[in-house]
């Protein structure tokens, strides 16, 4: 048996990168900064910051392109990925990478300005996105699932 799974919390390093495979897939490359705090050797708190590059495939790469900016904060779920490629000058090149099946924002959404406020009613903004087509739309996650309504989804 083998298990190969990561999970991060960390704020983006840059706003999230989208583009389309030749057969049409989006993929969306973004990194993620986290922080550890420790007592050092001399007893004083220290923070050491990792930086994770994390992909992003389908529809998921499609939902964080729109919603994921700089600086906010993530919960990323996947699998890690070491990919190798030679340079121009021959040189062999590897990356390791954390393939996203899961995205969830942690920190409220920020408001564009000129949005109108929360409806007083319902307690949901005026801009909120309505229901799909279908009445229903994909989760964060790539499992197929749905979620009744767009506000339930994690961004």
């Amino acid at each position: 048996m083998s298990l190969n799974k990561a999970m991060i919390i960390g704020n983006l390093g840059r706003d999230p990168e989208m583009r389309y495979t030749p057969n049409g897939q989006a993929v969306t490359q973004f990194t993620v900064a986290v922080n550890r705090n420790f007592r050092g050797q001399d007893g004083n708190w220290q923070e050491e910051t990792e930086w994770f590059r994390v992909v992003a495939w389908g529809p998921l790469a499609e939902r964080t392109a729109e919603f994921l900016r700089k600086g906010r904060k993530v919960y990323v779920e996947g699998r890690l990925q070491t990919r190798q490629w030679e340079d121009k000058d021959g040189q062999k090149r590897y990356t390791t990478e954390l393939v996203a099946n899961q995205v969830t924002p942690l920190d409220p959404r920020p408001r564009d300005e000129g949005e109108p406020g929360p409806d007083a009613s319902s307690g949901r903004s005026e801009a909120s996105p309505q229901r799909g087509r279908g009445g229903s739309a994909p989760a964060a996650q790539g499992t197929g699932e749905t979620y009744e309504d767009l506000d339930d989804l994690p961004f």
